[in-house]
């Protein structure tokens, strides 16, 4: 199946942790010049090594998602050298683990600026061009927490699902232009992010890491955490010409672990 990718230029945000490094591999088998955007540049450019040691194009963008005022110059810098934006793949970090009593208002100010407003601002930035050319794919990946809320993440609950609340509108502005706008969660997926959640929730429950894990292997229907790869090719079809009639959606990559229809 030819997913319609190749030279489309694609925008990866937070492309040097597990699951946007693995979006940008998927995005980049399929054809896509990728430009990894993360905050820390070495991860970025490690990235761009695995792409280009299997054969596809990229280049690193060191990007700072909380300061709003380097938006413009990084998109300008990606559209110089490889074209404008086809696809924008929102993928941001999390926040701390965290009740919902008692935060400070700088910590939601903080996370809210580099989570979500951050998201909008570079979207609003690419979408005047994928209007001009008809053609857009806005995928934003967030948590399965804004299906059934996770206990001790409420602030990434409450800020990713205003992401929800924000594509689905989005989706039906652009897609008369044929543009796309989905949400795409993660389950229980093998990253670094994770194995720091398990590791916290250990430390509150007083168990092993390998009796966290283990539990949550147990509430997963297919019996194992996710990889990464798999997460990314889901992400790359939603991009996909093929995918040209699926937006305004939330699709789950969770084993069947979501409980809920």
């Amino acid at each position: 199946m030819d997913f319609g990718l190749k030279n489309k230029t694609a925008l990866v945000l937070g492309a040097g942790g597990g699951l946007g490094g693995a979006i940008a591999l998927s995005l980049a088998s399929e054809g896509a010049l990728v430009a990894v955007a993360d905050i820390s540049l070495d991860a970025a450019e490690a990235t761009v090594a695995r792409i280009v040691g299997e054969g596809g194009r990229a280049v690193a963008v060191q990007w700072d998602l909380a300061n709003l005022d380097a938006i413009a110059s990084n998109v300008a810098r990606i559209e110089a050298e490889m074209g404008p934006v086809d696809v924008l793949v929102n993928n941001t970090g999390g926040p701390p683990p965290t009740p919902a009593e008692g935060q400070k208002a700088e910590l939601w100010l903080d996370n809210f600026k580099s989570m979500v407003l951050s998201v909008i601002k570079i979207t609003d930035t690419v979408l005047p061009s994928m209007k001009e050319r008809r053609w857009g794919r806005i995928i934003t990946s967030t948590s399965s927490g804004v299906i059934v809320p996770i206990p001790n993440l409420a602030v990434s609950n409450a800020l990713r699902m205003s992401l929800v609340g924000w594509s689905k509108s989005l989706a039906t502005e652009v897609g008369r232009f044929g543009i796309t706008a989905n949400i795409v969660l993660p389950g229980r997926i093998a990253t670094q992010r994770i194995t720091f959640l398990d590791e916290q929730k250990a430390g509150r429950e007083g168990r092993t890491v390998e009796q966290v894990a283990a539990s949550s292997t147990a509430s997963i229907p297919v019996g194992r955490y996710g990889e990464p790869a798999e997460y990314g090719d889901v992400v790359a079809f939603l991009a996909s010409a093929r995918a040209s009639y699926l937006t305004g959606s939330v699709i789950r990559v969770d084993g069947g672990m979501i409980a809920s229809v």
